[in-house]
C-alpha cells in the first residue's frame, strides 16, 4: 500500500490494487482506518484509493459539502479516473451523492453507509456541554457504537484532540451545518445508478429511518441492515459490511459474463 501526495491541497492518499476504481470517502473526522477491513478485503480485485479530504485547509467560504464535491472531481479528473464506485460513509456519503448528481458520467455504482444528506446528529458537534472535556468526548463517542469494544484509545485521542482546537471545531461546525443545509431530497430521484446502502440497525446517528428515505427516493438501490451495529458498520462488523460490499461490487461481472454466455448462443 503506497501514499501519494495530492500536491493539489497538499493532501496524501491510500493507493492500492488493481482493477476497477472504488473510491472509499470519509466522514466529518476524516480517519482513514476505519477502512482497513475494507482494502484488505478490495485490493486483490480492485484499485481501492481512499482520498484525505482537506477539512482543514479550506477557507472559511469553503468549508461546505459541495465545495468538498468540488474538490472530489478534481481529485477524480487530475488522476484520470472513470466509472468509478463511490463508498461514501456519514459525510462522505453525502459527497458522494451531490457528485453521482454533477458529474453522472464518471460514476459506476454507489455504496452509502449511515450517510449524512436527509437525517444525522453528530452527538459531539450538536451538544451544548464543553467539548473539551476528555471523558464527555470519550462518552460521546461511545454513542457510534453498539458495542464499546470497537472504541480504540487511539480513535479517541484522534478526535478529542481535533475537537480541542478551536478553529478546527469551528471548521467542523461549519461542515455539519452546510450537510444539513444541503438536504439531498430533491436530487436522489435523479440518480440513477445503483445505490447499495449498507446500514447498522442500532445506529443512532443517522438512524435507520434514514436509510428507508434514501432507499424510497433512490430509483435503483437496494438496502441491507446488520443487526446489533451502529453507526459504523466496517469496524463493528466489517465481515458482514465487506460481504454485501464485494457482492454489490461483483455483480455486474457476473452479468456481463451471463450476457456474453447468451451472445455466444
Amino acid at each position: 500500500m503506497k501514499t501519494v501526495n495530492l500536491s493539489l491541497y497538499n493532501q496524501s492518499y491510500i493507493n492500492t490494487g488493481s482493477g476497477p476504481v472504488v473510491i472509499l470517502l470519509h466522514g466529518l473526522f476524516g480517519n482513514l482506518g476505519i477502512w482497513k477491513s475494507v482494502v484488505q478485503e478490495l485490493k486483490n480485485n480492485f484499485h481501492v484509493i481512499i482520498p484525505r479530504l482537506p477539512l482543514f485547509d479550506l477557507p472559511a467560504e469553503h468549508t461546505n459539502v459541495k465545495y468538498l464535491a468540488k474538490i472530489l472531481h478534481e481529485f477524480i479528473e487530475t488522476n484520470q479516473l472513470s466509472n468509478v464506485t463511490l463508498v461514501g460513509h456519514a459525510i462522505g456519503g453525502q459527497v458522494a451523492l451531490m457528485y453521482a448528481y454533477l458529474h453522472p458520467q464518471n460514476v459506476h455504482k454507489l455504496v452509502l453507509t449511515s450517510s449524512a444528506g436527509l437525517l444525522e446528529k453528530s452527538p459531539i458537534l450538536d451538544a451544548d456541554e464543553d467539548n473539551s472535556n476528555y471523558n464527555y468526548v470519550r462518552d460521546k463517542i461511545g454513542e457510534a457504537f453498539y458495542k464499546r469494544e470497537f472504541i480504540s484509545k487511539e480513535l479517541i485521542e484522534e478526535i478529542y484532540t481535533t475537537v480541542k482546537s478551536i478553529p478546527k471545531r469551528v471548521t467542523l461546525w461549519n461542515i455539519a451545518r452546510s450537510s444539513r443545509q444541503a438536504n439531498v431530497a430533491s436530487i436522489l430521484s435523479d440518480i440513477t445508478h445503483p445505490v447499495l446502502l449498507i446500514w447498522g440497525l442500532h445506529d443512532k446517528i443517522t438512524p435507520p429511518e434514514a436509510a428507508l428515505n434514501f432507499h424510497d427516493l433512490l430509483p435503483n438501490s437496494k438496502m441491507k441492515f446488520i443487526d446489533e451495529c451502529g453507526h459504523l458498520a466496517m469496524v463493528e462488523k466489517a465481515a458482514d459490511f465487506n460481504t454485501h460490499l464485494l457482492s454489490f461490487l461483483k455483480e455486474e461481472v457476473q452479468l456481463q459474463r451471463e450476457y456474453s454466455y447468451n451472445t455466444l448462443l
